[in-house]
């Protein structure tokens, strides 16, 4: 017999949301805010739910027997101090770890937002049973289901650096920035995400961030190539049009769209000692973005104008493991209790 919980089922729309957001995040780098809402409000209500169920010691389950469906009451196994317990570490700590990594710039702004609606989703583990197993399959004492797809998210997220530095080495591609980055050829960098690992003087971990290339050059109504093609001109910033375009946000356009507009207005004299006219371009949008300044922004189109090919890191949002984390949890549970397990340490 087959048999789940109604609110552990309804927990598992969390599985396609995180992983239309982890393939949005891979090619847009945005996530919209209205994803987490939702799941959020999700978590909220079937917690509630929880709690009733807990309080009247009757889960309603969802069973399969063969062709027969039918939703049945069963115990709900669970006192109502441990589910306190559970929820109040998993929303008391998760949520606010979330926004403290959110503002020390360790997390994006869709990471932490994800991580929260999971705190809220998942405080503790769901249950499927099957007729000959049940899913998780390995429950870390604590008994935070959160927790666990938090720990399975770094195991996840400790696969890519080992899996670019293998593609680096078979490249013959060896620096010690073979496991956060890998060199590409210049002109390809408009249409990649991502950011420079080097500057004109060596190499650096942060460097220029594409998305602010993208915003520079629609300010100014310049492509990659015009630069390249004539650097001392576009250095002077005497070059600059005199009625700058809207930068937007850096995302790289759609389809065969432009990554500039050419209508950037006329070339201004008398700007001040300013190369690339990095500080005015600062000045205009409001300041240093994406962790970018004038300073890096100069170092980067340097870098750019001179060079065929350059370090640079496309970087792994967070979500990406988070969804493979999330995964691994359902399945298997959590995976460092497996580990420690198959290494005769549990």
């Amino acid at each position: 017999m087959y048999a789940a919980a109604i609110t552990d089922l309804l927990r598992l729309i969390a599985v396609p949301v995180l992983g239309w957001a982890a393939v949005r995040d891979l090619e847009t780098r945005r996530v919209p805010n209205e994803t987490w809402l939702p799941l959020i409000g999700l978590g909220v209500a079937l917690l509630l739910w929880d709690g009733l169920a807990v309080w009247i010691d009757t889960a309603w389950m969802l069973t399969i027997d063969g062709l027969k469906v039918g939703v049945e009451a069963w115990s709900a196994g669970e006192t109502a101090r441990s589910l306190a317990l559970r929820s109040a570490i998993s929303v008391g700590f998760l949520v606010p770890f979330a926004y403290a990594f959110w503002w020390f710039g360790g997390f994006g702004g869709a990471d932490a937002k994800a991580l929260m609606a999971l705190a809220v989703l998942f405080p503790t583990y769901p249950v499927f049973y099957f007729p000959s197993l049940t899913l998780p399959r390995f429950e870390a004492t604590l008994g935070v289901f959160a927790l666990t797809i938090l720990s399975n998210t770094v195991l996840v997220g400790a696969v890519y650096p080992i899996a670019l530095a293998g593609r680096n080495l078979l490249q013959g591609a060896v620096s010690r920035m073979m496991v956060v980055g890998r060199p590409v050829a210049v002109e390809t960098l408009p249409r990649r995400y991502g950011r420079l690992l080097e500057r004109p003087e060596g190499f650096t971990r942060r460097g220029m961030d594409l998305d602010v290339l993208r915003m520079y050059f629609s300010w100014r109504g310049l492509t990659l190539a015009q630069l390249r093609g004539d650097p001392e001109r576009y250095r002077d910033p005497a070059s600059l049009p005199s009625e700058p375009n809207d930068p937007g946000d850096g995302t790289v356009p759609e389809g065969d769209r432009s990554l500039v507009r050419t209508d950037g207005g006329r070339e201004q004299d008398g700007r001040e000692d300013d190369p690339w006219g990095a500080d005015a371009f600062f000045e205009d949008i409001g300041g240093p973005i994406y962790g970018t300044d004038a300073e890096e922004l100069r170092a980067g189109l340097t870098l750019l104008a001179t060079s065929e090919r350059v370090w640079y890191s496309p970087g792994l949002p967070f979500i990406v493991p988070m969804f493979g984390g999330l995964v691994a949890s359902l399945l298997a549970g959590d995976v460092l209790v497996w580990l420690l397990l198959q290494a005769g340490l549990g």
